[in-house]
């Protein structure tokens, strides 16, 4: 990934969005590119540089698929198209132009499934446990019935991408002045774009 040193994510950034991470598993192999959206878990205690699990339908091939190499997830943070009408620079000397506002993280690894019940429930358990903190009468994997989750359980395959490097970018305008920076956040609020407003101000602190 390109990342120029003022678009580099900052550690906190990063921390934040592998709290919640869920992006595209690619896998390059002797059939192409195969690539499937996923929820993660991230466990940052897994190996050196931490590890991200999830899980894929048994009947997504992907899995059965040795990849050439190492696989990648990429996942995303808020991202949207920033009008050059939004700068003050556009009234002082009209040398603007369109471009995209975005976060990525690329998170490289090797790839090994885990085609185990109990690997697959206590996965199922942490990635439920993350998602329903906070909610008012959280729902538990225990409160489905054992065969019905023991059916369910027989219908996946876990994966474990273990984390070799990782590369981040957060392109929010800091390279822009900060009256360009001040109406990028206004005008991405009025095109109710909050998500890419907040973390374009939050970059310039």
């Amino acid at each position: 990934m390109y990342v120029p040193q003022h678009f580099a994510m900052g550690h906190a950034d990063l921390r934040a969005l592998l709290a919640r991470p869920a992006g595209d598993l690619v896998t390059a192999t002797a059939d192409g590119l195969k690539a499937t959206f996923l929820p993660f878990v991230h466990d940052a205690g897994a190996g050196p540089h931490g590890a991200l699990l999830g899980h894929l339908a048994r009947n997504n091939d992907q899995w059965r698929v040795p990849p050439v190499g190492e696989a990648m997830v990429v996942l995303r943070g808020p991202d949207g198209y920033v009008s050059p009408g939004w700068y003050a620079s556009k009234a002082e000397h009209g040398r603007v132009v369109p471009t995209w506002n975005y976060v990525t993280v690329h998170v490289h690894g090797e790839l090994v499934v885990h085609d185990d019940v109990a690997w697959l429930r206590d996965l199922v358990g942490r990635l439920t446990d993350l998602h329903e903190a906070g909610r008012q009468g959280p729902w538990s994997v225990a409160d489905a019935p054992d065969a019905f989750v023991a059916g369910q359980l027989r219908a996946i395959v876990g994966v474990e991408l273990r984390i070799s490097r990782i590369e981040a970018k957060a392109k929010l305008s800091q390279n822009r002045p900060p009256a360009d920076v001040d109406g990028v956040v206004r005008g991405a609020r009025a095109a109710g774009d909050t998500a890419l407003a907040d973390a374009v101000e939050a970059a310039r602190r």
